[in-house]
């Protein structure tokens, strides 16, 4: 990954650049924004730039000892740390190590990924992920050996608002204390969910959406989309490639969603008690994650069918299927109903979070559509 390769973001790679070529590397950043804008491929691009021995003026070079290692991302100075499940059958607890095969397979197939396909990739089924607590006496053990290339000691934490609370506090002394020439890259989509004692000893850099020329761009010259699908697929993508490539892809796990969605509608407006909760047990069966992205694509319905009424086609992201179902639902949904869907949803998702039974969550919540839906 080099800093060509990474889709806009034109103003941060000068920024990221240009602190290297001064000699004003931050000890920690924390580079955060929303999912898709390629926050994991500016960290490794910069991670890149930073250990390669013979860099332009605007990338790394690619050949140098450095870069090859980067090609197949085995450099022994830079480390990852990111959400993982304990691994089935095993008697100890697992660490980053242990999917090191998994996580590089999937930064050098599809960089702008997010923890719902990695979790997916790693087969954690109905585990919720996290960075677990004896993960920090790895960090430590990693950063206490020496530099093998005489250069900087690099570690990306992704999603660090998965921390365990012990390791969260480790992680906060290092970077109270950190080894001479180390650098800590934390790339987080919920930055408030980090620790403010860490938020406060990081550098914050907040990555932007990716502007729609440039998605666009990207669509026509890597997968070969004609000009007037790629402009409606950029403009649906909101400045998040995720969900362009979503939408390229015909996402599987998107169009579950999408039938659940309308499925669920349906049935409260009709009253169909028995389907409802044959409904809620297929919801529950999901899969924690799984269950908690799908609460987002609720939330996001709602509000894209509320604005669908103001007849702003600028302002609506949905797809062509999305929309054909607006058109027949947006109406059930007004400036009398939407915030208590909205609440509704949102109190789900926390108790899904909080482990409470996915049958009950979903079985009550589709009840209150029913009074909802009519108002």
């Amino acid at each position: 990954m080099f800093f060509r390769d990474v889709i806009g973001q034109e103003e941060v790679k000068q920024r990221l650049i240009q602190e290297v070529n001064e000699g004003r590397i931050p000890h920690a950043q924390l580079i955060c924004g929303p999912e898709g804008v390629g926050k994991i491929p500016l960290a490794i691009a910069y991670a890149r730039y930073i250990s390669c021995s013979n860099r332009s003026e605007t990338d790394a070079c690619g050949v140098c000892p450095s870069c090859v290692k980067f090609n197949k991302l085995v450099h022994p100075d830079v480390h990852f740390v990111f959400p993982i499940v304990n691994k089935a059958k095993s008697p100890k607890v697992s660490v980053c190590a242990d999917f090191l095969p998994q996580w590089r397979e999937q930064l050098l197939s599809s960089p702008y990924f997010n923890l719902n396909h990695w979790l997916n990739n790693i087969g954690a089924e109905n585990k919720q992920a996290q960075i677990f607590a004896n993960e920090s006496d790895e960090i430590l053990k990693k950063l206490s050996l020496k530099s093998s290339e005489g250069g900087f000691k690099i570690t990306i934490v992704w999603l660090p608002e998965k921390l365990h609370p012990v390791c969260a506090n480790k992680l906060l002394k290092l970077l109270e204390e950190p080894p001479e020439r180390t650098i800590f890259l934390l790339v987080s989509e919920m930055p408030d969910m980090i620790l403010p004692t860490i938020q406060s000893r990081t550098q914050r850099m907040n990555v932007r959406k990716i502007d729609e020329a440039s998605i666009d761009r990207v669509l026509q010259t890597k997968y070969s989309i004609q000009p007037a699908d790629s402009l409606s697929i950029a403009h649906l993508a909101n400045g998040n490639f995720i969900k362009a490539l979503e939408t390229i892809h015909l996402n599987e796990e998107n169009q579950l969603f999408f039938d659940l969605f309308v499925s669920l509608m349906r049935l409260s407006y009709q009253r169909k008690i028995r389907e409802m909760k044959m409904w809620s047990e297929q919801v529950a069966g999901m899969g924690r994650e799984r269950q908690k992205n799908f609460l987002e694509y609720c939330q996001r319905m709602i509000r894209e069918n509320f604005i669908f009424n103001l007849h702003q086609r600028d302002l609506i992201y949905m797809t062509i299927s999305e929309q054909n179902f607006a058109t027949r639902f947006a109406p059930f949904v007004n400036e009398r109903n939407v915030m208590g869907i909205m609440d509704e949803l949102s109190e789900a998702q926390i108790h899904i979070e909080q482990n409470v039974n996915a049958k009950m969550v979903f079985f009550d919540f589709s009840l209150k559509m029913i009074v909802l839906l009519k108002q």
